[in-house]
């Protein structure tokens, strides 16, 4: 069995000071950080990870996903809009080991990790991850509700026994949080 991370959109326009900030963003991504320098400094045989990978939205021109009158339900402000410091991961995330990158979104809204490809190559996550040999896999990031919720939604549906490191994500808001977290228990989506 090969256990991979998958770290969900933590991007400087989802934490504190950015374009769509979900709060507790920094925080989530510090102990983010933590766990990947853990990781980093472990051990090969120690590491509980054979995988580390992030995913990122990554905005060419995503249609009606921007909006100057958002429902922040479908449409939203300008976020992570390629070549700008939005799209980058939050600094504390740094150093960031991370085996492959996953961009997402550059021509339509993207809320999956799976719908994304790999920066390097152009593969999808999902067979990036069975060309590994990864069958199980922990879900991290921002945001719970959006983003976490359909990437781990998503794994289980390709597959993969999937987590979601519950401690480790933000939500937008409290309610639709509890919602996303009843979903994903009822999908067969293990919470941590």
């Amino acid at each position: 069995m090969t256990r991979a991370l998958i770290v969900v959109d933590v991007q400087n326009d989802f934490c504190e000071g950015g374009s769509l900030a979900v709060a507790g963003g920094a925080d989530v991504a510090f102990r983010i950080g933590q766990l990947l320098h853990e990781w980093q400094e472990a051990e090969p045989n120690d590491r509980k990870y054979g995988y580390v990978v992030a995913t990122r939205d990554h905005h060419i021109e995503p249609g009606d996903h921007f909006s100057d009158q958002p429902d922040f339900v479908h449409s939203w402000p300008r976020h992570c809009v390629a070549g700008t410091d939005g799209v980058g991961f939050h600094p504390n995330l740094d150093p960031q080991p991370f085996d492959a990158i996953f961009d997402k979104g550059e021509y339509a809204a993207a809320y999956s990790g799976f719908e994304g490809k790999s920066h390097d190559d152009g593969q999808a996550l999902a067979a990036w991850l069975r060309d590994k040999g990864v069958t199980e896999v922990d879900v991290c990031g921002i945001a719970t509700d959006y983003c976490v919720r359909a990437t781990a939604l998503d794994a289980h549906r390709e597959g993969f026994g999937t987590t979601v490191l519950t401690e480790l994500t933000a939500g937008v808001a409290p309610a639709s949080t509890e919602q996303t977290l009843v979903e994903l228990r009822a999908a067969g989506v293990a919470l941590t």
